[in-house]
């Protein structure tokens, strides 16, 4: 097969295009981003088993993927994120992020490609105590212009089924290391703040709040189960490793945290959500089991940070 990968310098694409020669049949892959973040860095030293071939793309023009032929397989990544930014950038982040979405599914319905699309569960925002995907949509209520947006391309998938196959991914939080890791998100911020003994900020509503999270390493497992299974049946799945609060993450920094942390509380657009658990029952009845533990992760983080 041959793949496309957008956003492949990010975090969660930094770590697939690290490990995609474990992925069977993978022929060729071509791998693009627009280095909005600079992050080239994470493409180095890249397995030449992989076989991959780099190109310097802007996803929101239209003629972006024009030249790329031959592609069985997209893999979209590329999107600005960063939730809680969201509000100060919502316009831009609209533009951005639903241009590149149609542009995607334009070359997907173009060149008959199948695609992996991601999405967030942070679109259930306020909600019941559990949640999953086949809840009413009156309780899909995302809390972040980032978050609507994930909806939106959702539909316009739904929209274009007719036309193209496609399985849309729920992602819970990312923790873990890559090479194009950030630390905007919750696990890998705490992580980066306790190990420079920095006050860890906390939303004020938040601390004992579930939220679900998902291991890079179970984001990959992802990827490679609906490829090796052509897995593509034009509907949405959690994928999430775990389900915890605030405060177990922040326990299971001071277990491995030789330094005293401290807390900060503050004051965020994203407050005031109600506490859920978001299920994975749908995507383990269809063979896969995402159980990597998120305590591994923050011990291989602060392990990576220990000399910061």
């Amino acid at each position: 097969m041959n793949l496309l990968i957008t956003g492949c310098c990010g975090h969660i694409g930094s770590y697939l295009v690290d490990n995609i020669y474990k992925i069977k049949n993978v022929k060729k892959t071509i791998i693009i981003d627009n280095l909005s973040s600079t992050n080239i860095n994470s493409l180095f030293k890249s397995k030449k088993k992989n076989n991959l071939k780099f190109y310097i793309r802007n996803l929101t023009n239209p003629n972006s993927l024009k030249d790329i032929k031959n592609i069985q397989y997209v893999i979209h990544l590329a999107s600005m994120t960063n939730a809680a930014s969201s509000f100060s950038r919502q316009k831009e982040m609209y533009k951005n992020n639903i241009s590149c979405m149609k542009n995607v599914i334009n070359f997907c319905i173009k060149n008959n490609a199948k695609l992996i699309h991601i999405s967030s569960t942070s679109v259930y925002g306020k909600q019941a105590m559990v949640v999953d995907e086949n809840c009413e949509k009156k309780f899909l209520k995302p809390q972040s212009p980032y978050a609507e947006i994930k909806l939106i391309e959702e539909k316009m998938l739904k929209k274009n089924s007719k036309y193209l196959k496609f399985t849309s991914f729920r992602f819970g939080t990312i923790s873990g290391i890559s090479k194009g890791m950030r630390f905007h998100t919750a696990v890998n911020k705490f992580c980066l703040d306790a190990a420079t003994n920095q006050p860890i900020t906390v939303y004020k509503t938040a601390l004992n709040q579930f939220r679900p999270y998902l291991s890079i390493k179970d984001s990959f497992k992802v990827f490679k189960f609906t490829l090796e299974n052509d897995f593509f049946k034009n509907d949405v799945y959690n994928a999430l490793s775990e389900n915890f609060t605030v405060q177990n993450i922040l326990d299971k920094i001071k277990n491995f945290n030789k330094k005293n942390i401290k807390i900060r509380f503050v004051n965020s657009p994203i407050m005031n959500q109600l506490s859920y658990h978001v299920l994975k029952d749908k995507l383990e009845k269809e063979g896969l089991k995402l159980n990597n533990k998120i305590e591994n992760d923050i011990k291989q983080t602060l392990e990576l940070l220990k000399y910061i």
